[in-house]
């Protein structure tokens, strides 16, 4: 989750409308289209390495779960892999192992899917496609598999409810979203995976999968016809259907300040405190990406670690974080501390918070933010992997096409006034929920 989160908070987004028929005239051309099975295509043509790294995104993601199927949208991407169209998981894994390619599950609440790495030479890209496009559009869900799959799942489930930082998240999330779907563990919970039937897979893969809303990121070694080709193999034979996918809500704000003291015996207090934040979809993001890079964002320089470590030795490291999804993911500021020290730390960061949101950032700061996250932008977009994440990003929360040309700038433009009034609009200092497992028991 944390390497989703880490992606995520520099994704970025914009309220700018495109259409999506065109290219972006920018140093990264991004082309664009709807293939004839209606998934939209990103792609991005690359020589310079033999490489082809595609991947197929759905909003099928943890939120689609209720809370009596929790574990319903993990467990269906899971077993699509273990299983499709004659292919058994050991034929799957051999045959992507003796072209050298990867394929890799994705998910996360708002998407799920599928992401490949292969060589762009036609005997290995055709074989790993084929692989690819039957496990997306043919999967045979076998049921032995699947009742061992609930067995590890709510195997590792357990054994993960024993962890004090497992706890703090899993606490921090049903604090935070309550009666959301957000508050829903992406993993399911053991009593709802073990009611889990076969009918319910077969069920959510045929509602959650259809072509018309798969996103289709291409990065590398081939052209644009040959990438038109193989976005139409993934899609062509995704299911059909004719509904509409409902909206997710958005979370209710926090009424009152809530806290959790979870007594456990780890030698660390483990703390994470925070709110509802910000959704892809609202303008104020880049205010607040660079706002929270001062705040607590930006390791050593920012005000958080300064506070918290510097001055006061509470903790190693402390961090804070805006994780925007389709509706406001979490604001969280979480680090571990002695345990007679929980307290204490937690006073400091509420202190922070609260002069932050109140008085925003000096200009002396918000100068060196800037050049911290200019400069280090480079290496965010240093591989094909790491644009074809993008890519995946862009298309999914239809951000403009031109989105990584125009970040540096989005960044440069950043003013105190807009930092001062977005956290205004998306923090209440005086609202949080705190949860500290590892808490001193009371004497």
């Amino acid at each position: 989750m944390r390497r989703l989160w880490n992606a995520l908070a520099l994704g970025g987004f914009c309220a700018l409308v495109l259409s999506w028929g065109t290219s972006a005239q920018a140093a990264l051309p991004i082309q664009s289209w709807t293939a004839p099975s209606g998934a939209l295509v990103l792609f991005v043509e690359s020589h310079d390495l033999p490489m082809l790294d595609v991947s197929v995104e759905l909003p099928a993601g943890s939120a689609r779960d209720t809370p009596s199927s929790s574990g319903l949208a993990n467990l269906t991407l899971r077993l699509m892999r273990l299983g499709a169209n004659g292919m058994d998981e050991d034929e799957i894994a051999r045959r992507l192992a003796d072209i050298g390619a990867n394929l890799n599950a994705s998910f996360d609440v708002d998407r799920a899917g599928y992401t490949l790495r292969t060589l762009s030479s036609d005997a290995e890209q055709r074989e790993a496609l084929a692989v690819m496009s039957r496990v997306l559009q043919a999967p045979s869900f076998p049921t032995a598999v699947l009742e061992r799959e609930k067995s590890r799942v709510i195997a590792g489930l357990k054994e993960a409810d024993s962890k004090p930082d497992i706890i703090a998240s899993r606490t921090f999330a049903r604090l935070v979203f309550r009666d959301h779907p957000y508050a829903l563990r992406a993993t399911g919970e053991p009593d709802t995976v073990a009611t889990l039937t076969r009918d319910n897979v077969v069920d959510f893969y045929r509602a959650h999968y259809p072509a018309k809303r798969a996103v289709v990121a291409i990065m590398g070694d081939v052209t644009r016809e040959r990438a038109a080709e193989i976005a139409e193999q993934l899609t062509r034979d995704l299911p059909q259907t004719s509904a509409t996918l409902a909206p997710l809500p958005p979370p209710k704000p926090l009424e009152a300040p809530i806290e959790r003291d979870i007594e456990h015996p780890s030698a660390q207090s483990h703390v994470l405190i925070g709110q509802p934040g910000v959704a892809r979809s609202d303008p104020d993001y880049f205010p607040l990406l660079v706002g929270n890079h001062i705040l607590g964002g930006g390791g050593m320089t920012s005000r958080l670690y300064e506070q918290v470590r510097e001055r006061r030795g509470l903790s190693y490291s402390v961090y804070s974080i805006f994780i925007p999804f389709q509706q406001p993911g979490p604001f969280q500021v979480g680090l571990q501390t002695r345990r007679d020290q929980a307290q204490d730390a937690v006073s400091v960061v509420r202190k922070v918070l609260t002069d932050f949101v109140a008085d925003g950032p000096t200009a002396a700061e918000l100068d060196a933010a800037k050049q911290n996250l200019i400069g280090g932008f480079a290496l965010r977009i240093d591989s094909n992997q790491k644009i074809l994440g993008y890519l995946a990003v862009i298309g999914f929360y239809r951000l403009p096409l031109d989105y990584l040309d125009t970040f540096t700038t989005r960044i440069e433009n950043v003013t105190l006034e807009q930092i001062r009034d977005a956290f205004a609009r998306h923090v209440e200092a005086n609202r949080l929920a705190t949860v500290v497992v590892g808490a001193p028991a009371p004497k």
